[in-house]
């Protein structure tokens, strides 16, 4: 599918732009691997289907997006995920990225606040036959902790700071990749590690763009 691979090579080239911020020339074969194999077209509406492998976000409904599958790619990268892995993802959306991941780990625990996009995200992942991941439909914020600890996590849209719910439910040894910053204002990718002693330390990647993590959070002072 010659859009399929122009995507691809969209991601090559981005990485080989970034190289010098993510500190390699080329992602994990089993993340470009996954990222062939998901059909992109399959997690947009109809109408926008014919920019499905163009390198760049679109809108699902709800005001989210699905992400650019740059940004897919790499963030799946940056989990370092191993295939027994247990993970968590923050906003399931489309369902795309839980696909992605579905290829690379044992099981994938999502959650997704709005309820129309937990209910289609999980007919369609069903549909397709993306049957290690679960949807919690709930404020992703806290969490879910039921399954705690994961073996990674990550978070698809932009937290004001980094959850302390996450960092709990997080293994020693695994990482959180999720973006960090408000809305209209600077946003990084960011890394954080927690050590097996249980330090946490925390890397910045690049300089993003994400809708922002809605739910109950919002009410709760940062400090």
């Amino acid at each position: 599918m010659k859009e399929l691979q122009g995507m691809l090579d969209d991601i090559d080239m981005e990485v080989h732009l970034t190289r010098h911020l993510i500190g390699k020339n080329a992602l994990d074969d089993r993340v470009m691997a996954a990222m062939k194999q998901v059909p992109r077209h399959e997690f947009l509406p109809a109408d926008l289907r014919y920019c499905a492998y163009s390198n760049g976000p679109a809108p699902i409904g709800c005001g989210q997006t699905i992400s650019q599958p740059y940004m897919v790619a790499l963030m799946s990268d940056l989990l370092m995920t191993k295939p027994a892995d247990i993970i968590l993802e923050v906003g399931t959306g489309s369902g795309y990225q839980s696909a992605i991941l579905s290829g690379l780990v044992q099981h994938v625990y999502s959650v997704e606040i709005i309820t129309e996009l937990a209910t289609t995200a999980r007919k369609r992942l069903h549909k397709f036959g993306y049957n290690n991941v679960d949807i919690r439909n709930d404020d992703g914020y806290f969490g879910w902790p039921e399954h705690a600890p994961y073996d990674g996590i990550i978070v698809t849209a932009a937290a004001p700071y980094i959850p302390q719910p996450l960092i709990d439910q997080l293994r020693p040894g695994a990482r959180l990749v999720i973006p960090v910053g408000l809305p209209f204002d600077y946003q990084a990718l960011m890394v954080v590690e927690k050590k097996a002693n249980g330090d946490i330390e925390t890397r910045k990647i690049l300089g993003v763009s994400f809708v922002p993590l809605t739910g109950e959070h919002h009410s709760q002072s940062s400090s």
